[in-house]
């Protein structure tokens, strides 16, 4: 890299309208990687379109999106950029975002990608160590549910073979669905059921604990997952704690920034 290189590091994340979750994952993860690498600027990207825009329209808050981001990078005179997303997992938010940001490719020297959360076996594995630190004092006869996003991209498999393989690791009393693909609350209620746990703990597989950890896991609607575990005889505890919270998972995104080969 030429000396006179100026280097980056695009956070990109899908976002979130909850202020508190908000310093307490993506402003960590983004806090983490600046101190990791304090020899790079550290700009932010959110890459949804409906948090941007009740944001702004609520908050009078503007954050960047990938598009803005490129555009505010080169016009600071940035020739190398890092992108790093704080993405679960490699679908179609993070295929959008490497279009997005290619489409910038003739303005700077080099842009690289650093990988999503669970791309390897080796990140399912260390991000199920995090969650063990995390979650494996619960006694084994009570059940730690996850709740995880889902998504129709093929990528979603992803989910069911790190369910796979916290069983594989000794985990047989973790549990992990998705609120909009498969492994569903339809699963998730039959695995119970043979079971029998006495008590369910539901937490967060997502980034951040936002709309979906408040209202279709934690919340008093009757589709909530709460409300139906209860439905289903259960007692049931909910943690409202989003994965960037955990030391260990922001470990990770570091780690996931060193091995981009660019650096």
């Amino acid at each position: 890299m030429s000396t006179n290189a100026k280097k980056a590091i695009l956070v990109v994340s899908f976002g979130t309208s909850y202020e508190e979750t908000r310093k307490l994952t993506i402003d960590a993860i983004e806090s983490s990687i600046a101190q990791a690498f304090p020899e790079y600027s550290i700009y932010r990207a959110w890459t949804s379109k409906m948090i941007l825009a009740k944001l702004e329209k609520r908050d009078h808050i503007h954050i960047n999106n990938v598009k803005e981001a490129m555009e505010e990078m080169a016009g600071d005179g940035i020739t190398h950029v890092l992108i790093q997303p704080t993405h679960v997992i490699n679908g179609i938010e993070n295929d959008l975002m490497k279009e997005d940001a290619l489409a910038f490719k003739d303005q700077f020297q080099e842009i690289s990608f650093g990988d999503p959360l669970l791309t390897t076996e080796k990140d399912n594995r260390q991000v199920i160590e995090a969650l063990g630190r995390e979650f494996g004092h619960i006694p084994t006869d009570e059940a730690v549910v996850l709740m995880g996003h889902g998504t129709s991209h093929y990528a979603n498999t992803t989910y069911a073979a790190l369910d796979y393989t916290m069983k594989d690791m000794g985990y047989s009393n973790f549990f992990l669905g998705t609120v909009e693909a498969y492994p569903s609350m339809e699963t998730l209620l039959k695995m119970l059921q043979k079971f029998q746990p006495a008590k369910v703990h539901l937490v967060p597989f997502m980034i951040v604990a936002g709309d979906h950890a408040r209202n279709d896991m934690a919340g008093d609607d009757p589709d909530s997952w709460y409300s139906q575990f209860s439905s289903a005889g259960y007692q049931v505890e909910s943690c409202l704690k989003g994965l960037g919270e955990y030391e260990g998972i922001r470990e990770i995104f570091i780690r996931h920034v060193k091995e981009i080969p660019a650096l």
